[in-house]
Protein backbone atom coordinates (compact mmCIF):
# COMPACT_ATOMS: atom_id res chain seq x y z
CA UNK A 1 0.00 0.00 0.00
CA UNK A 2 1.52 3.40 -0.76
CA UNK A 3 1.36 6.12 1.69
CA UNK A 4 1.11 9.36 1.32
CA UNK A 5 -0.45 12.63 1.62
CA UNK A 6 -2.30 15.41 0.79
CA UNK A 7 -3.40 18.94 1.46
CA UNK A 8 -5.39 22.05 -0.32
CA UNK A 9 -2.05 24.54 0.75
CA UNK A 10 -4.58 26.55 3.38
CA UNK A 11 -4.18 30.22 3.82
CA UNK A 12 -6.19 32.80 6.36
CA UNK A 13 -8.62 34.52 4.03
CA UNK A 14 -8.04 37.89 6.15
CA UNK A 15 -4.39 38.06 6.60
CA UNK A 16 -3.10 41.02 8.37
CA UNK A 17 -0.90 41.33 5.78
CA UNK A 18 -1.47 40.96 1.82
CA UNK A 19 -2.71 38.31 0.61
CA UNK A 20 -0.08 37.90 -2.10
CA UNK A 21 2.76 37.72 1.07
CA UNK A 22 0.17 35.30 2.25
CA UNK A 23 0.29 32.91 -0.87
CA UNK A 24 3.64 33.21 -1.11
CA UNK A 25 5.04 32.14 2.09
CA UNK A 26 2.69 29.42 2.11
CA UNK A 27 3.63 27.71 -0.83
CA UNK A 28 6.95 28.48 0.08
CA UNK A 29 6.23 25.92 3.24
CA UNK A 30 3.96 23.84 0.79
CA UNK A 31 7.63 23.04 -1.29
CA UNK A 32 9.36 22.06 1.86
CA UNK A 33 6.81 19.77 2.89
CA UNK A 34 6.72 18.04 -0.20
CA UNK A 35 10.41 17.77 -0.10
CA UNK A 36 10.37 16.51 3.57
CA UNK A 37 7.97 13.74 2.23
CA UNK A 38 10.08 12.54 -0.44
CA UNK A 39 13.09 12.64 2.14
CA UNK A 40 11.31 10.70 4.88
CA UNK A 41 10.36 8.04 2.32
CA UNK A 42 6.63 8.87 1.56
CA UNK A 43 5.11 7.45 -1.68
CA UNK A 44 2.37 10.15 -3.08
CA UNK A 45 1.66 13.97 -2.48
CA UNK A 46 -1.27 15.49 -3.52
CA UNK A 47 -2.65 19.02 -3.88
CA UNK A 48 -6.17 19.87 -4.41
CA UNK A 49 -7.70 22.97 -6.81
CA UNK A 50 -9.39 25.64 -5.16
CA UNK A 51 -10.62 28.99 -6.24
CA UNK A 52 -11.47 30.80 -2.63
CA UNK A 53 -9.51 32.86 -0.82
CA UNK A 54 -8.69 30.36 1.98
CA UNK A 55 -6.38 28.46 -0.60
CA UNK A 56 -3.61 29.31 -1.87
CA UNK A 57 -3.94 26.27 -4.58
CA UNK A 58 -5.66 27.15 -7.38
CA UNK A 59 -3.06 26.06 -10.21
CA UNK A 60 -1.91 22.45 -8.97
CA UNK A 61 0.34 21.45 -11.70
CA UNK A 62 2.35 24.51 -11.43
CA UNK A 63 3.03 24.34 -7.60
CA UNK A 64 3.95 20.10 -8.35
CA UNK A 65 6.08 21.46 -10.90
CA UNK A 66 7.93 23.57 -8.47
CA UNK A 67 7.88 20.22 -6.05
CA UNK A 68 9.38 18.08 -8.94
CA UNK A 69 12.70 19.64 -9.32
CA UNK A 70 13.52 19.45 -5.66
CA UNK A 71 12.36 15.70 -5.24
CA UNK A 72 13.42 12.53 -6.45
CA UNK A 73 11.43 9.68 -5.61
CA UNK A 74 7.75 10.99 -4.14
CA UNK A 75 5.08 10.78 -6.73
CA UNK A 76 2.97 13.66 -7.25
CA UNK A 77 -0.77 14.38 -7.76
CA UNK A 78 -3.60 16.70 -8.09
CA UNK A 79 -6.46 16.06 -5.50
CA UNK A 80 -8.11 16.97 -6.86
CA UNK A 81 -8.35 18.45 -10.31
CA UNK A 82 -12.02 20.22 -10.98
CA UNK A 83 -12.28 18.80 -14.61
CA UNK A 84 -15.97 19.30 -14.98
CA UNK A 85 -14.72 23.48 -14.96
CA UNK A 86 -11.58 22.95 -16.67
CA UNK A 87 -10.39 22.14 -20.57
CA UNK A 88 -9.48 17.83 -20.76
CA UNK A 89 -6.58 19.49 -23.24
CA UNK A 90 -4.63 22.16 -20.67
CA UNK A 91 -5.50 19.83 -17.90
CA UNK A 92 -3.15 16.36 -20.23
CA UNK A 93 -0.90 19.20 -21.34
CA UNK A 94 -0.26 20.62 -17.98
CA UNK A 95 -0.12 16.89 -16.37
CA UNK A 96 2.17 15.84 -19.07
CA UNK A 97 4.96 18.81 -18.58
CA UNK A 98 4.53 18.05 -15.01
CA UNK A 99 5.55 14.40 -16.08
CA UNK A 100 8.27 15.15 -17.81
CA UNK A 101 9.71 17.49 -15.63
CA UNK A 102 9.19 14.73 -12.60
CA UNK A 103 10.70 11.84 -14.97
CA UNK A 104 7.27 10.09 -14.40
CA UNK A 105 6.42 10.83 -11.33
CA UNK A 106 2.72 13.20 -12.14
CA UNK A 107 -0.74 12.14 -11.83
CA UNK A 108 -4.29 13.19 -12.50
CA UNK A 109 -6.81 12.92 -9.46
CA UNK A 110 -9.76 13.63 -11.26
CA UNK A 111 -12.97 14.79 -9.41
CA UNK A 112 -16.19 17.18 -9.69
CA UNK A 113 -14.82 19.33 -6.71
CA UNK A 114 -16.08 19.93 -3.17
CA UNK A 115 -17.50 23.04 -4.05
CA UNK A 116 -18.79 24.99 -7.13
CA UNK A 117 -16.91 28.80 -7.18
CA UNK A 118 -14.91 27.26 -10.28
CA UNK A 119 -18.27 26.75 -12.53
CA UNK A 120 -19.07 30.32 -12.69
CA UNK A 121 -15.41 31.82 -12.36
CA UNK A 122 -14.86 29.83 -15.86
CA UNK A 123 -18.29 30.22 -17.18
CA UNK A 124 -19.99 27.27 -16.75
CA UNK A 125 -23.41 26.50 -15.68
CA UNK A 126 -23.95 23.76 -12.87
CA UNK A 127 -27.45 22.46 -14.22
CA UNK A 128 -24.86 20.50 -16.67
CA UNK A 129 -22.53 19.69 -13.35
CA UNK A 130 -23.35 15.57 -14.40
CA UNK A 131 -22.94 15.82 -17.96
CA UNK A 132 -20.00 18.21 -17.81
CA UNK A 133 -17.79 15.39 -15.76
CA UNK A 134 -18.87 12.52 -18.24
CA UNK A 135 -17.91 14.86 -21.35
CA UNK A 136 -14.79 15.74 -19.76
CA UNK A 137 -13.75 12.37 -18.51
CA UNK A 138 -14.31 11.21 -21.68
CA UNK A 139 -12.15 13.35 -23.82
CA UNK A 140 -9.50 13.05 -21.30
CA UNK A 141 -9.19 9.32 -21.66
CA UNK A 142 -9.25 10.16 -25.38
CA UNK A 143 -6.15 12.37 -24.80
CA UNK A 144 -4.40 10.08 -22.91
CA UNK A 145 -4.38 6.97 -25.07
CA UNK A 146 -3.99 8.34 -28.40
CA UNK A 147 -1.90 11.08 -29.82
CA UNK A 148 -3.81 12.19 -32.35
CA UNK A 149 -7.60 12.89 -31.11
CA UNK A 150 -11.42 12.35 -33.01
CA UNK A 151 -13.80 13.36 -30.29
CA UNK A 152 -17.54 14.93 -30.24
CA UNK A 153 -19.46 15.98 -26.99
CA UNK A 154 -22.29 18.42 -26.55
CA UNK A 155 -20.70 21.16 -24.35
CA UNK A 156 -17.63 21.82 -26.03
CA UNK A 157 -16.18 22.11 -29.39
CA UNK A 158 -15.03 18.82 -31.18
CA UNK A 159 -12.00 18.16 -31.97
CA UNK A 160 -11.08 16.96 -35.24
CA UNK A 161 -7.83 15.01 -35.66
CA UNK A 162 -5.71 17.44 -33.69
CA UNK A 163 -2.06 16.00 -31.89
CA UNK A 164 -1.81 17.34 -28.26
CA UNK A 165 1.41 18.11 -27.28
CA UNK A 166 3.77 17.12 -25.51
CA UNK A 167 3.06 13.47 -24.54
CA UNK A 168 4.20 12.14 -21.33
CA UNK A 169 6.89 9.84 -20.11
CA UNK A 170 4.45 7.56 -18.59
CA UNK A 171 1.78 5.71 -21.27
CA UNK A 172 -0.31 5.95 -19.93
CA UNK A 173 -0.38 8.90 -17.79
CA UNK A 174 -1.97 7.76 -14.35
CA UNK A 175 -5.55 8.93 -14.04
CA UNK A 176 -7.40 8.38 -10.45
CA UNK A 177 -11.47 9.19 -10.27
CA UNK A 178 -12.32 11.07 -6.97
CA UNK A 179 -15.33 10.08 -5.31
CA UNK A 180 -17.07 11.34 -2.45
CA UNK A 181 -19.45 8.57 -1.31
CA UNK A 182 -21.69 8.33 -4.19
CA UNK A 183 -22.58 5.12 -5.59
CA UNK A 184 -23.38 5.89 -9.26
CA UNK A 185 -19.39 7.70 -9.66
CA UNK A 186 -18.03 4.54 -8.16
CA UNK A 187 -19.66 2.25 -10.15
CA UNK A 188 -18.41 4.53 -13.26
CA UNK A 189 -15.21 4.36 -12.15
CA UNK A 190 -15.34 1.01 -12.03
CA UNK A 191 -16.69 0.36 -15.52
CA UNK A 192 -14.07 2.38 -17.09
CA UNK A 193 -11.20 0.39 -14.94
CA UNK A 194 -9.94 3.74 -13.79
CA UNK A 195 -8.40 3.86 -10.02
CA UNK A 196 -11.12 5.72 -7.21
CA UNK A 197 -10.13 7.54 -4.47
CA UNK A 198 -12.82 7.94 -1.94
CA UNK A 199 -12.77 10.72 0.69
CA UNK A 200 -13.74 9.99 3.62
CA UNK A 201 -13.93 13.18 6.46
CA UNK A 202 -16.56 12.06 8.69
CA UNK A 203 -19.02 9.50 10.21
CA UNK A 204 -17.75 5.82 10.40
CA UNK A 205 -15.49 4.63 7.79
CA UNK A 206 -16.37 1.57 7.87
CA UNK A 207 -20.01 2.36 6.03
CA UNK A 208 -18.16 3.22 3.17
CA UNK A 209 -16.39 -0.39 2.81
CA UNK A 210 -19.29 -1.45 0.38
CA UNK A 211 -18.35 1.20 -2.37
CA UNK A 212 -15.33 -0.48 -2.85
CA UNK A 213 -17.16 -3.60 -3.39
CA UNK A 214 -19.73 -1.95 -5.83
CA UNK A 215 -16.63 -0.23 -7.81
CA UNK A 216 -15.02 -3.85 -8.06
CA UNK A 217 -18.48 -5.28 -8.82
CA UNK A 218 -19.18 -2.41 -11.82
CA UNK A 219 -15.72 -3.65 -13.06
CA UNK A 220 -16.48 -6.94 -13.54
CA UNK A 221 -19.49 -6.48 -15.26
CA UNK A 222 -18.06 -4.17 -17.41
CA UNK A 223 -15.25 -6.60 -18.36
CA UNK A 224 -12.27 -4.99 -16.23
CA UNK A 225 -9.60 -6.65 -15.14
CA UNK A 226 -9.68 -6.61 -12.11
CA UNK A 227 -5.95 -7.02 -11.46
CA UNK A 228 -5.38 -3.37 -12.77
CA UNK A 229 -8.28 -1.91 -10.20
CA UNK A 230 -6.92 0.39 -7.47
CA UNK A 231 -8.48 2.17 -4.31
CA UNK A 232 -7.35 4.84 -2.41
CA UNK A 233 -9.15 6.44 1.00
CA UNK A 234 -8.04 10.37 1.33
CA UNK A 235 -8.37 10.80 5.01
CA UNK A 236 -8.02 13.93 7.78
CA UNK A 237 -5.59 13.28 10.40
CA UNK A 238 -2.34 14.59 11.95
CA UNK A 239 0.69 12.76 13.89
CA UNK A 240 2.68 14.14 17.13
CA UNK A 241 4.77 12.91 19.32
CA UNK A 242 1.91 11.86 21.56
CA UNK A 243 -1.78 11.75 21.17
CA UNK A 244 -2.24 14.15 23.75
CA UNK A 245 -0.39 16.64 21.54
CA UNK A 246 -1.75 15.82 18.24
CA UNK A 247 -5.22 16.27 19.05
CA UNK A 248 -4.35 19.17 21.07
CA UNK A 249 -2.21 20.88 17.49
CA UNK A 250 -4.93 19.27 15.28
CA UNK A 251 -8.54 20.40 16.81
CA UNK A 252 -8.48 24.42 16.68
CA UNK A 253 -7.55 24.33 13.14
CA UNK A 254 -9.53 21.58 12.13
CA UNK A 255 -12.49 22.82 13.54
CA UNK A 256 -12.03 25.99 12.51
CA UNK A 257 -12.30 24.81 8.95
CA UNK A 258 -15.07 22.53 9.58
CA UNK A 259 -17.18 25.33 11.25
CA UNK A 260 -16.27 27.57 8.34
CA UNK A 261 -17.51 25.32 5.67
CA UNK A 262 -20.18 24.02 7.58
CA UNK A 263 -22.00 27.52 7.79
CA UNK A 264 -22.09 27.69 4.65
CA UNK A 265 -23.40 24.47 3.88
CA UNK A 266 -26.37 24.51 6.85
CA UNK A 267 -24.27 22.24 8.91
CA UNK A 268 -24.20 22.03 12.53
CA UNK A 269 -21.07 23.28 14.50
CA UNK A 270 -18.27 20.55 15.59
CA UNK A 271 -17.38 20.37 19.11
CA UNK A 272 -14.25 18.80 21.02
CA UNK A 273 -16.39 15.80 21.86
CA UNK A 274 -17.35 15.19 18.51
CA UNK A 275 -13.17 15.61 17.76
CA UNK A 276 -12.66 13.18 20.23
CA UNK A 277 -15.38 10.57 19.28
CA UNK A 278 -13.92 10.68 15.41
CA UNK A 279 -10.11 10.23 16.26
CA UNK A 280 -11.25 6.84 18.31
CA UNK A 281 -11.21 3.84 16.50
CA UNK A 282 -14.25 3.85 14.39
CA UNK A 283 -13.82 7.44 13.57
CA UNK A 284 -12.74 8.84 10.45
CA UNK A 285 -10.28 11.13 11.77
CA UNK A 286 -6.75 9.37 11.83
CA UNK A 287 -4.78 11.48 14.95
CA UNK A 288 -2.60 10.49 17.48
CA UNK A 289 1.38 8.96 18.25
CA UNK A 290 2.96 7.26 15.00
CA UNK A 291 1.35 3.64 16.58
CA UNK A 292 -1.40 4.80 17.38
CA UNK A 293 -2.23 5.91 13.67
CA UNK A 294 -0.22 3.34 12.31
CA UNK A 295 -2.68 0.84 14.14
CA UNK A 296 -5.31 2.44 12.41
CA UNK A 297 -4.37 2.49 9.18
CA UNK A 298 -3.92 -0.76 9.35
CA UNK A 299 -7.35 -1.71 10.84
CA UNK A 300 -9.05 0.28 7.78
CA UNK A 301 -6.76 -1.47 4.89
CA UNK A 302 -8.55 -4.63 6.40
CA UNK A 303 -11.47 -3.50 5.92
CA UNK A 304 -11.23 -1.47 2.86
CA UNK A 305 -8.37 -3.62 0.58
CA UNK A 306 -6.69 -0.13 -0.39
CA UNK A 307 -3.86 0.44 -2.49
CA UNK A 308 -3.27 3.74 -1.23
CA UNK A 309 -3.90 6.05 1.69
CA UNK A 310 -3.72 9.37 1.81
CA UNK A 311 -3.97 11.49 4.99
CA UNK A 312 -4.53 15.60 4.59
CA UNK A 313 -2.67 16.94 7.89
CA UNK A 314 -1.78 20.58 6.58
CA UNK A 315 -5.82 22.02 7.50
CA UNK A 316 -6.47 25.49 8.01
CA UNK A 317 -3.63 27.25 9.93
CA UNK A 318 -1.69 24.55 11.22
CA UNK A 319 1.52 25.85 12.00
CA UNK A 320 4.43 25.08 9.51
CA UNK A 321 6.63 23.42 11.77
CA UNK A 322 3.91 21.30 13.25
CA UNK A 323 3.07 19.97 9.88
CA UNK A 324 6.77 19.55 8.94
CA UNK A 325 7.37 17.45 12.71
CA UNK A 326 3.60 15.28 11.51
CA UNK A 327 5.60 14.51 7.82
CA UNK A 328 8.72 13.44 9.58
CA UNK A 329 6.88 11.22 12.09
CA UNK A 330 4.79 9.89 8.99
CA UNK A 331 7.71 8.64 7.08
CA UNK A 332 9.75 7.60 9.83
CA UNK A 333 7.82 6.36 12.32
CA UNK A 334 4.50 5.48 10.92
CA UNK A 335 5.12 4.13 7.40
CA UNK A 336 7.48 1.49 8.72
CA UNK A 337 4.97 0.12 10.94
CA UNK A 338 2.34 0.02 8.40
CA UNK A 339 4.68 -1.79 5.94
CA UNK A 340 5.96 -4.49 8.09
CA UNK A 341 2.52 -5.40 9.44
CA UNK A 342 1.29 -5.46 5.52
CA UNK A 343 4.40 -7.16 4.31
CA UNK A 344 4.02 -10.01 7.05
CA UNK A 345 0.35 -10.55 5.46
CA UNK A 346 1.85 -10.35 2.21
CA UNK A 347 0.18 -7.44 0.98
CA UNK A 348 3.03 -5.09 1.05
CA UNK A 349 2.99 -4.52 -2.83
CA UNK A 350 2.51 -0.63 -4.24
CA UNK A 351 -0.22 0.12 -6.41
CA UNK A 352 0.30 1.37 -9.86
CA UNK A 353 -2.55 3.17 -11.85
Amino acid sequence: MELGLYTFADVNPNPSRSKGAEGAERLKHLIEEIELADQVGLDVFGLGEHHRPDYAASAPAVALAAAAVKTKNIRLTSAVTVLSSDDPVRVFQQFATLDLISNGRAEIMAGRGSFIESFPLFGYNLEDYDQLFEEKLDLLLALRDSETVEWEGELRAPIRGRGVYPRPLQDPLPLWVAVGGTPQSVARAGALGLPVALAIIGGEPRRFAPLFDLYREAARRAGQDQAKLKTSINVHGFIADTTEAAAEQFYGPQAEVMNRIGRERGWGPTSRAHFDLSRGPNGALFVGDPEAVAEKIIAHHRLFRNDRFLLQMAIGLMPHAEIMRGIELYGTKVAPIVRKALTERGEGAKATA
